[in-house]
């Protein structure tokens, strides 16, 4: 699998690539000169599960930002800096545990060259972040539009640009908000570098529609073997992002923990509010480090069958509720009572 051979990059006291762990990112979209609110935000999302968080770098009282920011904060916090170089070299020099450019827009090779020194001074990674939508008009008269060729090499020019420069140590992150061009583009990619790839697909809506797109995208992409940290980028709470990023992995099998809640659709059968049930579950089980399956079932007659592979689940219809565990019934009690006894199994699960 190729994220078993890339090249392990240090990001602050994080690993990727060389078959680590898949990392999950998130990025702020506090001001970051704002340095109380960016605090507070990373906060909630490392409670909520990010392993790697990203905030902008405009100018350079949000450069300065960095070094009270991370002060604060205990998980590695990268740079992302559009073009210009002296935001990068000062974002280096206040912290900063990587910095994500994209080379070709940067000011040229002088200033690649010195963004490049500054980060080998101090080893820190540089991300290089190519989109769809930033690709050379030569580049699209080439590909006849926007091609995931196009991206890839575009991706790699600018990788040669920071090795011309001296620099190897690096993430790649191509993005587009086109699924399967995205899916080329990386499979096309990751045969031609072993440094580890960031995921994405970008501007994917909002949580609804982006969640789609980027379970899709990502899915495919992870499960061919590709992608060292990924985000699932969506037009709302950054913290809705990590939920999901865990859930993906999780599906796929690349992350354990965190309790996993499977539901019936509902059906004609259906005598309770299910539907309102089997939210209350999964809000309910977001605070259990388990690492168990939790079936939330709407009918008492098939209820224990389908419940079986999960670990415990609960059944309920007709003002009856029904606790479960590996498709047994364990006890009868009333339907208003579901909820409190599947909170008491999990607070003294063994």
């Amino acid at each position: 699998m190729y994220r078993d051979h890339t090249k392990t990059v240090q990001i602050g006291d994080k690993k990727i690539g060389g078959g680590n762990p898949v990392l999950i990112q998130s990025m702020t979209n506090t001001k970051t000169q704002d340095i109380q609110a960016t605090v507070a935000q990373i906060l909630t999302l490392e409670q909520a599960g990010c392993e790697i968080v990203r905030s902008t770098v405009p100018d350079m009282e949000a450069a300065r930002a960095f070094a009270e920011i991370k002060k604060q904060i205990h998980i590695p916090l990268v740079a992302d800096i559009h073009f210009d170089y002296k935001l990068a070299i000062a974002a280096m020099e206040n912290g900063a545990d990587k910095i994500r450019i994209n080379p070709g827009n940067i000011g040229g090779p002088e200033k690649v060259k010195a963004v490049a020194d500054a980060a080998k001074e101090r080893n820190i990674p540089i991300r290089i972040g190519v989109n769809s939508g930033s690709l050379e008009k030569a580049l699209l008269e080439k590909y006849g539009g926007v091609t995931a060729e196009g991206i890839v090499e575009s991706a790699l020019d600018k990788v040669h640009m920071v090795e011309e420069a001296g620099y190897d140590n690096l993430v790649i992150s191509i993005k587009s908000s086109d699924v399967l061009m995205c899916v080329k583009a990386h499979e096309l990619l990751a045969d031609r570098t072993n440094y580890p790839l960031h995921v994405g697909i970008t501007e994917s809506g909002t949580v609804q529609s982006g969640n789609i797109k980027s379970a899709v995208g990502l899915g495919i992409i992870l499960y061919q073997g590709m992608g060292d940290t990924i985000r699932v980028s969506l037009t709302g709470d950054p913290v809705e992002e990590i939920k999901s990023a865990k859930l993906i992995l999780r599906t796929l099998g690349l992350r354990k923990g965190g309790i996993e809640v499977v539901s019936c659709p509902t059906c004609g059968r259906t005598r309770i509010d299910l539907i309102g049930l089997a939210s209350q579950v999964e809000k309910l089980v977001e605070g259990y480090p388990l690492d168990i399956k939790v079936a939330v079932m709407g009918c008492a007659v098939n209820g224990p069958g389908e419940a079986k592979e999960a670990d415990i689940g609960i059944a309920g219809g007709d003002g009856e509720g029904l606790l479960i565990k590996k498709g047994e019934i364990i006890r009868k009690v009333p339907e208003e009572q579901l909820l409190n006894i599947l909170k008491e199994e999990l607070d003294n699960w063994k």
